[in-house]
């Protein structure tokens, strides 16, 4: 091999190993943001019809659905503590009753009838007296039990946050059904009255983290877009007691948005806060 040659296989060699090198350049990353949670289709349930999913609770479909708890659990057939299963159908239409059939009488039966109706008058007179006393305790008991069923429907609320109050209680279809009140990030929201929360979680759309009081069979409040909750489902809370902090979780403003339900229906929470 003469010095020629040696000098084209020198260059040849070079030029390879160049561009072998430049080959294994690192490949562009690109980044992925996996902290986006896709939000869930339930909001305003619509329809007669309802499928249960996980993390559902009847209070909550109720409340999506602007409808009383305790009508879902008769017209569903769910006794209380109202648990409810994922694949379970809820209904929101009320059953058809059944109608009853009317029993046909024979003459032999008429006479039956009527024979039992005068041995029936003989015992009258001695049945009057015990009966009379009998009504006058049970007048007495429904009027005891239901001066209490009054009181247990009184609630004492309290304001839930400090703060301005940017949107009030519209009586619009669409309008807003609560109270705004804007305050920073992490200012604590407390209990409105006493209750037990029925439903702590990030399920329905637009109210970002939620939590549901009931305080009795006919009010519950709800308090959303929260940055943080710190009860869980089931718990008792007390008036004032701090449940979550304010946020800005599924909403364009850092505010509480807080409701009242009366009886599954949005009601002015201005007429009942002091």
């Amino acid at each position: 091999m003469n010095k020629r040659q040696i000098l084209y296989v020198t260059l040849f060699t070079s030029v390879l190993l160049s561009a072998c090198s430049s080959r294994q350049a690192p490949a562009p990353v690109s980044s992925l943001n996996t902290n986006v949670k896709p939000y869930t289709s339930k909001v305003n349930i619509t329809g007669d019809r309802y499928t249960v999913e996980k993390g559902d609770t009847l209070y909550s479909i109720a409340f999506s659905a602007k409808q009383d708890f305790r009508t879902l659990a008769k017209n569903n057939r769910i006794p209380a503590p109202y648990i409810i299963q994922p694949g379970q159908i809820i209904t929101f239409k009320k059953p058809s009753a059944k109608k009853k059939k009317q029993k046909k009488y024979t003459s032999s039966s008429k006479k039956s009838t009527k024979e039992t109706q005068k041995n029936n008058k003989k015992l009258k007179k001695e049945l009057d007296q015990p009966k009379q006393r009998e009504y006058v305790q049970k007048q007495t008991s429904k009027k005891v039990s239901n001066s209490n069923s009054m009181y247990d429907k009184r609630v004492h609320w309290s304001w839930p946050a400090k703060g301005k109050v940017t949107q009030r209680f519209s009586t619009k279809e669409n309008g807003f059904k609560g109270l705004q009140i804007a305050n920073k990030k992490g200012s604590p929201v407390l209990a409105a009255a006493k209750g037990t929360v029925v439903y702590a979680g990030n399920a329905l759309r637009g109210y970002g983290n939620l939590i549901i009081l009931k305080h009795n069979d006919d009010y519950l409040s709800a308090y959303a877009h929260n940055s943080k909750l710190l009860v869980k489902e089931k718990q008792d809370v007390k008036a004032g007691q701090k449940i979550a902090e304010v946020g800005n979780s599924d909403s364009e403003v850092t505010a509480l948005r807080f409701e009242i339900r009366f009886r599954g229906q949005a009601v002015n929470p201005a007429k009942y806060l002091p």
